[in-house]
């Protein structure tokens, strides 16, 4: 037997053990390296604004608390004014619900030419409400696994809050121990990957946020203008749903003005509707360019897949932090990717150049 051998065999064992244990380690942890990935990318996220008021004096565990305060202070005011709308709705619509049926069972037999009756509608409507009482009576009896889940959900939150506090606040001391364990060369490569991610997802969380103001102040002046009801809610509730739910969030947002404006009248909701297409267009071809041109430099069809990609990995959480990470990394590799000339080919051809409209506009003119 070669004396190699043995060694090479002990290797080979050691290796797929420690690989094992990795695996079970990361299953066991899987909570937790979540809770510190969300933590990194908030910290990633508010590091901007600390460092902005560390630069003019502010300490960094008070600059970071400022910022924790205005974020719970917008947290509060969304859900609030999303709440109080959910709870209006809510009572309108169960006070208004018998008015509702009959008018629904005329248009039908109007409409259709058929004879439903009301009053056997009505009679079947207790029925109904004591199935749905029963499945909430169940659901309230459920009380301590309720609470067991919102116990669970609230010390994540404050464990996420804690770990983002520490990382922000303490930031340069923890760069520098990870640093002190490195050589020169691999401290500045280590450095570099961290400022484009807090550039990214710094940039990436204001631009969002500026486009969201810009909705909502432009949702609300349409809403206001068609008189529909709670614009300011509605407003707020498509400004920041359509910018920070990736996918999903445009049809999520737009859905609910529509709803409301249809208790106004099928006029005021086709409106309503036009108004959100019309502007959805703007901002994806005219506002989102400018604004994330150098936050998020990607093509819609990668952030796309990245969110999905994200959302089966991880879930909601990995929706909403596939855009952060996947800008910080195409920037790390643009950075460091070594490119090459690009041969001249039929299918490597760039398009001509579009003329620009107003240059065209002049040109017939003349």
């Amino acid at each position: 037997m070669p004396p190699w051998l043995p060694r090479a065999f002990l290797l080979a064992g050691a290796t797929v053990l420690l690989f094992v244990v990795g695996v079970w380690l990361a299953q066991r942890l899987r909570e937790l390296l979540l809770l510190l990935l969300t933590s990194l990318f908030l910290a990633f996220a508010i590091e901007p604004a600390v460092n902005w008021l560390a630069a003019r004096g502010w300490r960094r565990g008070l600059a970071t608390g400022l910022m924790f305060l205005v974020i719970a202070l917008l947290t509060a005011v969304f859900l609030g004014g999303i709440g109080s709308l959910l709870a209006t709705q809510t009572t309108h619509l169960i006070d208004g619900f018998p008015g509702d049926v009959r008018a629904t069972i005329d248009w039908v037999n109007s409409t259709f030419g058929t004879h439903l009756s009301r009053d056997t509608v009505f009679q079947r409507l207790p029925t109904v409400t004591d199935q749905i009482s029963r499945h909430l009576s169940d659901l309230a009896g459920n009380v301590w696994g309720i609470g067991a889940t919102a116990l669970g959900v609230v010390f994540k939150l404050l464990g996420v809050l804690l770990f983002t506090f520490y990382l922000s606040a303490q930031g340069p001391q923890f760069r520098r121990t990870v640093c002190s364990v490195l050589p020169p060369h691999r401290q500045r490569q280590v450095l570099s990957a961290w400022e484009i991610a807090v550039q990214k997802t710094g940039g990436y969380i204001y631009s969002r946020a500026l486009l969201a103001l810009i909705s909502g102040a432009a949702h609300y002046a349409a809403m206001a203008g068609l008189g529909v009801p709670y614009a300011l809610t509605l407003a707020l509730w498509v400004g920041v749903v359509s910018q920070f739910i990736p996918a999903v969030g445009t049809y999520l947002a737009g859905a609910v003005p529509v709803l409301i404006a249809l208790t106004r009248g099928p006029s005021t909701a086709l409106w309503m509707l036009l108004f959100i297409t019309a502007y959805q267009q703007l901002e994806n071809y005219l506002l989102q360019p400018r604004i994330t041109a150098r936050t998020l430099d990607m093509h819609p069809a990668v952030a796309f897949g990245l969110v999905l990609a994200g959302a089966a990995v991880v879930g909601p959480l990995g929706a909403l932090l596939a855009l952060p990470f996947g800008a910080s990394v195409q920037a790390f590799a643009g950075a460091y990717v070594r490119r090459y000339e690009i041969e001249e080919h039929p299918l490597t051809a760039a398009p001509p150049p579009r003329p620009r409209l107003m240059p065209r506009l002049r040109r017939r003119r003349r």
